[in-house]
């Protein structure tokens, strides 16, 4: 059984990554009209290049109708294609147009620079060391199961 310091140290770490999210997405104009799964969806997309519906919807982990309603609204905005598969012809392919790519990248650069602004003006240099090196600890947590 947990003890109260430890729920209260989880809490605060959840709190602070929410509030942290919360603050990345303020600080990109470019991602405003975009949900958070619609984002998650095109960095799928970005970092694999192409994929199934399904598989899209089991890496975001939700229900295939909903990355329906993803996809449909992504398609809305041209950021993008669809292709038959060459191998199946039942199964299409999703892939970033040019257009979603630029929008992707533009978001990212928003959210870098605005966070390295922050961490550079109001992190000192033992506490910027610090951060780098709490990324392994919080990719663990997020790769937990």
């Amino acid at each position: 059984m947990s003890n109260n310091k430890d729920l209260e140290f989880a809490s605060e770490l959840r709190t602070a990554i929410v509030r942290l999210i919360k603050k990345l997405r303020k600080h990109s104009p470019t991602g405003e009209k975009l949900s958070l799964t619609e984002r998650s969806t095109m960095a799928l997309l970005h970092q694999h290049k192409a994929m199934l519906p399904s598989e899209l919807a089991a890496m975001e982990m939700i229900t295939n109708q909903s990355m329906s309603q993803v996809l449909n609204n992504l398609t809305d905005m041209d950021y993008i294609i669809r292709v038959p598969s060459e191998t199946d012809k039942r199964k299409i392919n999703i892939s970033l147009s040019a257009k979603g790519e630029e929008v992707l990248l533009q978001f990212f650069h928003e959210r870098d620079e605005w966070l390295l602004k922050a961490i550079k003006e109001a992190c000192n240099a033992e506490e910027q060391q610090l951060l780098k090196q709490v990324i392994g600890p919080l990719n663990k947590i997020i790769d937990f199961k």
